[in-house]
């Protein structure tokens, strides 16, 4: 950071001037790992420059049909282009897909019957998944009701509990699901390659088990994905990574094309699946956004690295260290207070574009059992690969950074949020 950008900072946003020597240490600190990143983005925009060019998309893909969407070339492009990128068979892209909770349950239902057995790897999942298996609240409809059988097994020390995996598989098992990224865990995301050896393990076990992988916030960090590494199918959020920010809404799934076909039923219904389905004219949005996605992720990648590094240098505990090779891009700061939470999430919205005058508070969300707070200023409302932090309002008091379409505007998020702590008392530099 130049002066007149310090300068401009400090007379037009009223920040302390030791908050930007702190954060601008911590950058500099950072410069060979922010090289690292820049690698793996260039790859990845190339892979996504070759799925785009192999399946010759063109100005026509961004017209869009009406009614039932019958023969939509867009939509059929779009699929065909997540196919490639992501080394799958086929691909559903759809802007009704309303989140990855629901491309991940309509992955589960499309793929298992009554009496056949899914078990999570990762421990608990994620908060509004647990609603879906039917382990938490009092929903209808969930995978319990219809008679599937759910296991999980517990993370040992953070990682999966290989032995105990196999012990709990059974001849009833028909998927085992990992959660990629840390949700509202304290842990590190799964790496490629545990996701990689863990897949081999389960094959091993009995080659028929289908192997699923959620992998919200995960796209574009590594140069490779799960389904690189043997996962038969994958689901995600447009309004998170793949996105680029630009999709309006929707969801994926990837993997093989039986599954797919499968999971199309439930999304849809049997005998229609992926034939029919308007995009409502989000195929530009959808295809720009995942033309733009590696240089986002790689901005929201820096952005939580940088976050680690000023909170830990401060003395909080954070989540994943700085040195750990990083497989999502959501950093967790552990505050051990409520109030210095909800300061940090405010502090995230006041750097936002968009509502930048609203100040969030937490609140009560369908799907989660405790309130929840969500700081996301964004173009697209809940998009999380935009600059965001949310958290559930529960000890030990847990902050999720993430996102961040540049990486200046993510730097600028944590300049905001440790600026809000200092003047509101609770951290002294």
């Amino acid at each position: 950071m130049n002066k007149g950008t310090k300068d401009y900072i400090i007379k037009e946003f009223n920040i302390e001037e030791d908050v930007l020597d702190i954060v601008n240490e911590n950058e500099n600190k950072l410069i060979d790992r922010f090289k690292t990143y820049d690698e793996t983005m260039e790859k990845n925009q190339l892979k996504v420059i070759k799925a785009f060019q192999d399946n010759r998309i063109s100005d026509m893909h961004f017209a869009w049909n009406t009614g039932y969407g019958y023969d939509d070339p867009g939509r059929a492009a779009t699929e065909k282009v997540y196919a490639d990128l992501f080394n799958t068979d086929a691909a559903l892209v759809r802007p009704n897909i309303v989140n990855g909770t629901h491309a991940i349950a309509c992955t589960l239902f499309g793929i298992l019957k009554p009496g056949e057995e899914l078990i999570y790897c990762t421990g608990t999942p994620y908060d509004t998944l647990k609603e879906v298996i039917g382990t938490s609240g009092s929903s209808f409809g969930t995978l319990k009701d219809y008679g599937i059988k759910y296991e999980e097994v517990a993370l040992s020390d953070g990682h999966i509990d290989e032995n105990l995996l196999l012990k709990t598989i059974s001849e009833n098992t028909k998927v085992v699901a990992m959660q990629r990224s840390t949700g509202y865990d304290w842990r590190e995301a799964l790496t490629i390659e545990e996701i990689k050896n863990i897949t081999e393990t389960i094959h091993k076990k009995n080659k028929d088990i289908i192997v699923m992988v959620d992998n919200c916030y995960g796209e574009f960090v590594s140069d490779i994905e799960p389904t690189d590494v043997g996962v038969e199918v994958m689901a995600g959020s447009l309004i998170k990574n793949p996105g680029g920010g630009l999709a309006l809404s929707g969801g994926y799934v990837v993997g093989r094309k039986d599954l797919i076909q499968n999971i199309s039923y439930r999304l849809t219904c049997p005998g229609i699946g992926a034939e029919c389905g308007l995009t409502f004219g989000q195929t530009r949005a959808i295809l720009q956004g995942l033309f733009l996605a590696p240089k986002a992720v790689n901005g929201a990648l820096k952005g939580a690295l940088l976050c680690g590094s000023v909170f830990n240098e401060l003395g909080y505990e954070i989540c994943p260290d700085i040195d750990s090779k990083r497989s999502d891009i959501i950093q967790a700061i552990k505050f051990n207070d409520p109030d210095m939470l909800v300061s940090f999430c405010q502090g995230i919205q006041s750097a936002s574009p968009i509502d930048s005058h609203v100040s969030p508070i937490p609140w009560d969300m369908p799907g989660y059992k405790d309130q929840v707070i969500m700081a996301a200023g964004a173009f697209v409302q809940g998009s999380s690969i935009e600059l965001s932090a949310d958290a559930p309002l529960r000890e030990p008091y847990i902050a999720y950074f993430q996102g961040g379409l540049t990486y200046e505007h993510s730097k600028f998020g944590v300049i905001k949020a440790l600026d809000e702590l200092i003047k509101r008392g609770y951290i002294k530099l």
